[in-house]
């Protein structure tokens, strides 16, 4: 297993819609347990394909805490089918690293798609696991929760970030 790169805003990947998974293979197993490695390792509660500069339809999710137990979830073309009780949350993302901001999000979903061995399943969320599977899935459709704010938040957030992106590429 290898720890991948996360590729952060405004990376043009994390902008397209990713390509659904057609073949469920050894290449796709080895995708699949370095998401896992990277998201682990990040740390991380989730982590889309395209967030690693690969254009599929896949996420992995595990929002387990010291008092809550949840498995770790694999999602292939995973694809939202309920989702109600809307509520504002604090929200951040790998790809934009040190940037938070609450955005609304369904306070409970449902979400259908294919196990790791290509098994169809559903998954009900809610809380925090709801609102990884909507961050998650978005970033298969190319949005990143900074396109979700207000647009005057979403501008000051683009002047701040890049601003300090600059700065420490300068750095170096």
């Amino acid at each position: 297993m290898a720890i991948l790169e996360i590729r952060k805003y405004p990376d043009e990947i994390l902008k397209k819609k990713a390509l659904p998974v057609e073949n469920i293979d050894k290449d796709l197993q080895r995708l699949i347990d370095n998401m896992v490695e990277t998201m682990y390792a990040a740390p991380g509660i989730g982590l889309a394909a395209p967030q690693v500069g690969v254009s599929k339809r896949l996420i992995v999710i595990d929002v387990s805490t010291k008092n809550e137990k949840h498995p770790l979830i694999v999602l292939i073309n995973p694809e939202i089918i309920e989702a109600d009780g809307f509520i504002d949350s604090e929200e951040g993302c790998l790809s934009v690293p040190g940037y938070t901001s609450t955005i609304k999000r369904a306070g409970r979903v449902v979400v259908k798609g294919l196990d790791r061995n290509g098994k169809p399943f559903q998954i009900e969320g809610t809380g925090l696991l709801a609102r990884a599977l909507q961050h998650e899935i978005d970033h298969l459709d190319g949005i990143l929760f900074v396109d979700r704010m207000s647009s005057i938040k979403r501008e000051f957030f683009k002047k701040r970030y890049l601003k300090r992106q600059e700065v420490e590429r300068i750095r170096g």
